[in-house]
This record gives structure tokens, sequence and C-alpha cells, in this order.
């Protein structure tokens, strides 16, 4: 699980009323009801599940998307091309959230039929984090896959320059008594947005995740956002970052890297690309038989001798599970500026608030 910094200022909030509370400034901001329903569940459940980058602290940075930063509020995703098995979507430039969770909808529709459906995505913008769409498929016993572009941000293995998107993959798989597994991240050492989390929470990065803008390795977050996100294990964070810029980008024909703008510009609006896909695991093995081979794995893991100093062994995901439990009962964790900015941009909009929730 992604690991914030604990602020002094941060406060529990009910994700009810923050959820209501997000979809109604995207409404006010053009964007139809469902879709805007959309947006805030995917930014509501990443502050659950603890993935604050992809959460409600990119509320205005959406909103500037929507009202002037020429993203389509109302946009409308379909079917461009439908090759059986594999399906390119054009996002119509909507708000990626939109998009991508009718793309996994067809891969998914499709899978039902011949085993494995894929699907590429053109025309669209953020879409938050990818473990929502590999998720959509673990109802329907299949394993889910989605990965997406992103800003350049990163070198090419011994470079100086922002050339590459940390490209992020997500990949869910079902299990049987035992959690799904489910991962999530970039090939970067940190997400940008995590970098941005940091910075509001006046902390330290650990050594090895940035440089400053002229190569210099950093611990500033601040200097960090004006830098270059390192790569995991060095050539090879580099190329599986390639490999999923190819995947999200090249086949749909949206753009890469660097044809999608800059982290001081901004992405190009309609230009993101992404990739999704949807296995049906019956069409391999017996579902029952797989699920309980995944518990297996999972409760191996979990006998497994540990390290000192380690009190749990957990399979990917079960932090995240546990965190997003915890905030259904508890309350959404958010810092002091994200909720800030939300009663601002709500403000702005016109949008009734009971201040009381974000206090």
């Amino acid at each position: 699980m992604t690991a914030y910094p604990a602020g002094k200022s941060d406060r529990r909030v009910d994700h009810r009323a923050l959820e209501a509370l997000v979809a109604a400034i995207l409404g006010s901001a053009g964007m139809d009801a469902p879709d805007a329903q959309v947006v805030a569940s995917s930014l509501v459940v990443s502050d659950l599940r603890g993935v604050h980058s992809h959460g409600t602290m990119r509320v205005p940075e959406y909103v500037d998307k929507l009202t002037t930063g020429g993203v389509d509020p109302r946009g409308r995703p379909h079917v461009a091309r439908d090759e059986g098995a594999c399906l390119v979507v054009d996002g119509g430039n909507s708000m990626g959230q939109v998009g991508l969770q009718f793309a996994m909808a067809q891969a998914i529709t499709r899978a039902k039929v011949v085993g494995i459906g894929a699907c590429a995505v053109r025309g669209s913008n953020h879409a938050g984090a990818m473990a929502a769409y590999a998720m959509q498929a673990l109802p329907h016993d299949m394993i889910g896959l989605a990965t997406t572009n992103a800003l350049p941000t990163m070198p090419p293995f011994g470079g100086t320059s922002r050339l590459l998107g940390i490209n992020p993959l997500a990949i869910a798989i079902p299990a049987g008594k035992a959690r799904p597994v489910v991962h999530d991240a970039s090939f970067s050492h940190v997400a940008h947005g995590k970098v941005r989390v940091y910075a509001q929470r006046g902390a330290r990065l650990p050594e090895g995740w940035a440089t400053d803008r002229d190569g210099n390795p950093t611990t500033d977050a601040v200097a960090a956002i004006d830098g270059l996100l390192l790569p995991i294990g060095g050539y090879k964070g580099v190329a599986l970052a390639m490999a999923m810029g190819v995947l999200s980008s090249l086949l749909s024909g949206a753009a890469y890297g660097t044809e999608l703008g800059s982290i001081a510009n901004g992405a190009r609006p309609g230009a993101d690309g992404h990739f999704v896909m949807a296995m049906r695991i019956g069409a391999f093995e017996e579902v029952a038989r797989f699920k309980s081979r995944v518990d297996g794995l999972v409760e191996e893991m979990h006998r497994a001798p540990r390290a000192k100093g380690v009190d749990r062994i957990l399979a990917p995901g079960e932090l995240e599970f546990e965190a997003e439990e915890a905030g259904r009962r508890q309350g959404v964790i958010l810092d002091r500026d994200t909720r800030t900015n939300l009663a601002s941009v709500a403000a702005l909009l016109g949008v009734p608030l009971d201040l009381s929730i974000l206090a």
C-alpha cells in the first residue's frame, strides 16, 4: 500500500457526504449526474484505500479541466473499432474514469463469450487509480488488467530529461475465501501525485525516489515536483514503463510520452490513452480450483517466516482493503489542504456546503 506521512491537521470525513459533495461539484462543472457520480466515486474510493495521490485532492484540477481546460464534461465514449475479442474505444474527450469504465465493461462482455477481451482507449483524459478498472473484472470470475499513459516525469536510464511517463499497471486476481490479490503501481519509485501529498504535508521524501531539476538526488518534495522521478529497478523500470506506454498509446493512436503534454503545461485534452484486459478464468481452469489455489498462495505468504521487526506478511492489496473497510466505518482521512481546496472550489461554483463536513 502507498504509505503517506501522517499530518497533524488530518481529519476523518464521512465518505458518503464527501462523495455527494464531489459529485455536486463536478455536476456544477458541467458533468451529467451519472458521470459525475462515476468520477466522484473513483476519487473517494482512492482516498478510502489510502491512495491519496489519486483521491479528492484532484478535484480542483478536474474542475479546471472541465471548465477551462478543454475536456468535454458531457463527452461520450464509444466503440471505434471492433475485431471480436479486441476493441478500440474512443473516449470522446470525456473524463478518463467515464471512458475507462466503459472500456472495461466492453472487455468483460467479450471475455464472457470468447474467454479474453482487450480494449485500447484513445480520446481520453486522466482516469485516476487503475486498480478500480482491474477490479471491475472480479465479480465475473475474471482476472483484470489495466494500464495508462502518463505525463513524462521520468528520464530514460542514464538520462536527465523528462521523457517517460510512469505508466502504472494494475492487476486484480479473484480468490475464494481470501481477499482478491490486487496490485496497482507505477514504474517509478513514487507517483507524481504522491510527491504532491508529501509537499502538502511538509514531509521529506525517502532517498532514491527523485532528483531536482538538475538531476541531483533530493528528499525535498517541492524540489522533486519540478525535478525527475526515478524508475524502480533502474533500466528494468524504464523498460516496463515504456511497454505500458506502448499498450496504452500506440495500439489506439493516443499520445505517447512528450506527445501528451508536460507537467508544466498539463496534458493535452483528449490525448490520454489506456489499455484494459479481462480474462475469464473458466476459459482456462475450473474456477473453484483456481480460487482455492489463490487462497493457498495467500495463506502461504501469511505463514512465511518473518524478518526481525516485521509483524505481518501480507499479499498485494490487503492493506488497501483494510484501509477502505476502516475508512467506511470511521471516515476518510483528508489533510487540511485537500479539505480547504474542496471548500474553495465548492464556493466558487456555488455548491451548497455544510462546512462541518470538512472541519
